[in-house]
């Protein structure tokens, strides 16, 4: 009873700190199971062992490390299910032939350079119980091996699944996926027999059952989607016969003499593609073993990793060695395969550093080959630090390689969106409002107000010098990296589903006539303030218009990623905060001499100058006497607008001790307040990029915040050409 509460209670740090460093490393920009496994290596001798080691033995004592590794296994077991499950069809249909080529000569060049490290480290780091014909193989099979779930979520990730260059990737990592594993098996069945010639019989029994799996396997899979389909549903019954035949093909394949995860990995590649089906049995198998089970076998993988071993400078240099001919044999291979095929210098680079991921998958293969005895545990040390340093360069180099410039331009648009990058060629660009909604059923209140700063109402006659454009942002935030709804498939079938609700949103949008200035930008994101800055500056926005969100551990409604759209986005920000008031004929601006005031200023004008019943008080509270004048550029400006505009507005001078106060009272009369984030009205920013929110909870009518960033933006310039492209700003 003792062993099991010491493993319980082992479980239970594991998934804690695999957790922990898993966030902090998607902080950087890193894929979650980098953190994971590295979280696996502070509890082995590495980290815990070395700076508490009597604590170390105590909670991570010997006996208990078979339990760890039964656990270990089963979750292997499954994850290759899942890998096997997720290997599309869909994603051979890409460029097959070129892909074919790139795949075979980006396994071909590591594999051969594999050898010939071999060579060198056979007799400096192995032992003659190996054979240096399995330990070649091992070797090779190591430095040819890419991640293909790692690679599928970084191409998500970076929305380059309706690229040209993510297609070509995703199907080069299939193919490759596939011929590795082949050639892992051989490896496998080569260290377990001693030599080729004696592996040939395993080898020959295993292409038997591949065979039975795609052929007999299949049919019966077959049925069963077909009782799914009559169903509806997976029941449990179901499910429970799926899961038996996991174990049982994972225990054939054990005791033909490869190994238990090709079983697995070859039932859920035969597994028939329903996406309903499959999607209802990756979601139910999946939190299970990405959260206790995976983070269990990074932590056995963990406590066999000793970078300790690496004591002596040789020793790091032959590290140094093994990672410099696993980046170079994929990295050459792929690119040079690449460039052979047509591909242009940059997205035969990008390949090349995608192809070179490696992830979880070589920590698969790696236990393999410790658990066989055909690596020792120094080069099992040296190549989960090849592992590591591939998968984390990855993320940085394709963005330095192919940024998201390229992206954008490279990407395969499957939106409603008007084509904007030729008409920007021929005629000045559009006045660009980007409007990010979280919730397409919730918002349409921040879409209209939008609408109404962008468009004209109905009947009025403006002579625009170029037309303005609201672009919806849903973004997509993915928080785990290997769940099913962030593989390239479902991604696209996400994003196809967000945009037909904003679609359904801008149709509800009145007047009809409106709604042709309105496209949807649906992405995915794995942070969404950060996401939305860099959609900013990629579109050319001149303001952005969010609406309000109370974080969770927060009543306040400028905190979250509102409060860090505030803070980083480098374009002007409003922020709407609905009150349920749908008319626009009454609006209100506070004024203090600042420029975020300013910009709440003109964002009133344009509302003022696109509806002709609409109302302006522009007021202004003062104190012992003392008055704020309008800047010089501002009265400008209002003069020049035509007499019907300026007709409808009202500047107010009042005297209070307590702005926010008289600003509060006044609202009850109107139907928009539209307030700079200025102190005068409690808004503003405090330390840590925070803001308050005093007027935001207060205000009687909906309120419009607006942070201003840039002050050449002209948000007026393109409504009447008598107005001036220089827009004010104060100097305050």
């Amino acid at each position: 009873m003792h062993i099991v509460i010491l493993v319980l209670v082992e479980v239970l740090i594991v998934i804690g700190l695999s957790r922990l460093v898993g966030l902090g490393f998607r902080s950087i920009k890193q894929p979650l199971v980098i953190g994971e496994i590295v979280a696996g290596i502070m509890l082995g001798p590495s980290l815990f062992g070395l700076i508490a080691p009597h604590l170390a033995v105590t909670l991570f004592p010997p006996e208990t490390i078979p339990f760890l590794n039964v656990l270990s296994q089963v979750g292997l077991i499954f994850f290759m299910f899942l890998i096997g499950l997720e290997l599309n069809p869909k994603y051979l249909s890409g460029q097959l032939e070129v892909a074919v080529l790139t795949s075979h000569v980006s396994i071909l060049v590591p594999f051969s350079l594999g050898t010939l490290l071999a060579v060198i480290l056979y007799p400096l780091v192995s032992n003659a119980s190996v054979s240096f014909t399995a330990f070649t193989l091992f070797l090779g099979a190591a430095m040819s091996i890419t991640a293909f779930p790692v690679l599928a979520r970084i191409i998500t990730e970076k929305n380059l699944q309706g690229t040209r260059l993510g297609t070509l990737a995703l199907t080069c990592a299939a193919v490759d996926d596939v011929t590795a594993w082949c050639l892992l098996a051989v490896a496998i069945a080569v260290a377990r027999t001693g030599d080729f010639a004696g592996a040939i019989p395993t080898i020959i029994a295993s292409i038997i059952y591949i065979g039975l799996m795609l052929t007999v396997g299949r049919w019966f899979l077959k049925g069963l989607a077909k009782h799914y389909l009559r169903a509806g549903r997976l029941s449990q019954l179901l499910l429970a016969g799926i899961y038996m035949g996991v174990v049982a093909s994972a225990l054939i394949t054990e005791l033909i003499g490869i190994h238990l995860i090709f079983g697995a990995f070859l039932l859920g590649a035969a597994m028939p593609k329903n996406e309903d089906l499959v999607r209802e049995l990756a979601v139910k198998t999946e939190d299970f073993v990405l959260i206790f089970l995976l983070p269990i076998f990074f932590a056995y993988s963990g406590l066999k990793t000793q970078i300790g071993l690496l004591n002596r400078p040789e020793l790091w240099l032959l590290c140094a060695l093994v990672l410099g001919v696993a980046i170079a044999g994929k990295y050459v291979g792929t690119y040079v395969a690449a460039r052979m095929s047509g591909i242009s210098k940059r997205e035969a680079s990008a390949l090349g550093w995608l192809m070179n991921t490696r992830g979880l998958t070589e920590l698969i293969v790696l236990n393999i080959g410790l658990e066989l005895k055909v690596i020792s545990p120094l080069i099992f040390t040296m190549l989960v630090i090849m592992a590591l340093v591939t998968t984390f360069m990855t993320s940085p180099l394709l963005e330095w390689i192919y940024p998201k410039k390229l992206i954008r331009l490279d990407v395969v648009e499957r939106e409603s969106e008007a084509d904007t990058s030729t008409a920007s060629e021929i005629s000045p660009r559009p006045y660009r409002i980007l409007v990010p909604v979280a919730n397409p059923s919730t918002q349409k209140g921040l879409v209209q107000l939008a609408v109404a700063l962008a468009q004209p109402a109905v009947g009025i006659a403006l002579n625009y010098r170029y037309p303005a454009v609201v672009n919806p942002l849903s973004l997509i935030e993915f928080q785990e990296d290997y769940a099913f709804e962030s593989t390239p498939v479902e991604a696209d079938r996400l994003i196809a589903q967000r945009r037909h609700q904003l679609e359904e949103l801008i149709n509800t949008l009145e007047p009809p006539e409106t709604r042709s200035c309105v496209h949807p930008i649906v992405r995915i994101s794995s942070n969404v303030a950060r996401e939305t800055a860099q959609i900013a500056t990629l579109e050319q926005v001149d303001l952005i218009v969010v609406g309000w969100h109370r974080p969770a551990f927060s009543s306040n409604r400028l905190g979250g990623r509102v409060g860090q759209m505030l803070t980083t986005a480098p374009v002007d920000v409003a922020v709407f905060i609905d009150k349920g008031k749908e008319r626009l004929e009454s609006l209100l601006v506070p004024y203090s001499a600042n420029i975020h005031d300013d910009l709440a200023l003109i964002l009133a004008l344009r509302l003022l100058i696109n509806r002709e019943t609409c109302m302006l008080q522009i007021l202004q509270i003062v104190a012992n006497n003392t008055k704020e004048e309008l800047s010089y550029e501002l009265h400008t400006m209002m003069e020049q607008l035509p007499t019907s505009v300026r007709d409808r507005i009202e500047i107010k001078i009042i005297e209070a001790p307590e702005p926010i106060q008289a600003v509060i009272q006044a609202s009850e009369a109107v139907d928009l307040t539209i307030a700079g984030t200025s102190r005068a009205w409690g808004i503003e920013r405090q330390t840590l990029g925070r803001y308050t929110d005093q007027l935001a909870i207060q205000c009687r009518s909906s309120l419009l915040i607006t942070r201003r960033y840039s002050q050449v933006t002209a948000h007026l310039a393109s409504m009447l050409p008598e107005v001036s492209s220089q827009e004010p700003t104060l100097r305050s």
